[in-house]
């Protein structure tokens, strides 16, 4: 009688306890091989091909169910590719507020004042890309080429 007390009790505090779980947004951050990372194989792919449009279709398809700072990240820089630089940067800033030390957006974002002519926040970006990477890394290699090669232009 006792076993099946608790197996009651056990039950009810599931059942109870899992719309709670349910009803909170599963925040993950960096994290691609995370279990609540969204697989963005397909949308990489057509990024490296170069289809901007089929990326952005598939990006957005991810961000409605997703608060995920790759996916914004990703979003950002499809748009920025398409020559929406303001949307792009509404995206790089949400990527970033849901993951301050994510280096692509802190790259991607320079590259987005590199293209738009605001050197000084090319630079603010290479700054916190020298902080989070101090022994170096490649996206803080590809946000100094991009602000020399604009520079020397």
């Amino acid at each position: 009688m006792k076993h099946a007390l608790f197996a009651v009790l056990g039950a009810i505090a599931v059942l109870t306890a899992a719309p709670i779980v349910i009803a909170v947004p599963a925040y993950a951050v960096d994290d691609i091989e995370g279990a609540d990372a969204p697989d963005l194989t397909a949308v990489k792919a057509k990024i490296e091909a170069k289809d901007y449009k089929g990326a952005l279709a598939d990006l957005r398809d991810l961000a409605q169910d997703n608060q995920q700072a790759d996916v914004y990240n990703l979003l950002g820089f499809t748009l920025r590719k398409t020559g929406d630089y303001q949307t792009s940067l509404t995206y790089y800033t949400k990527a970033l507020e849901l993951k301050p030390d994510h280096k692509a957006a802190h790259e991607y974002l320079g590259e987005l004042y590199v293209e738009t002519g605001d050197m000084a926040k090319a630079n603010e970006q290479l700054a916190s890309l020298q902080k989070l990477c101090p022994s170096g890394c490649e996206e803080l290699s590809d946000l100094k080429q991009a602000i020399d090669t604009k520079v020397t232009k």
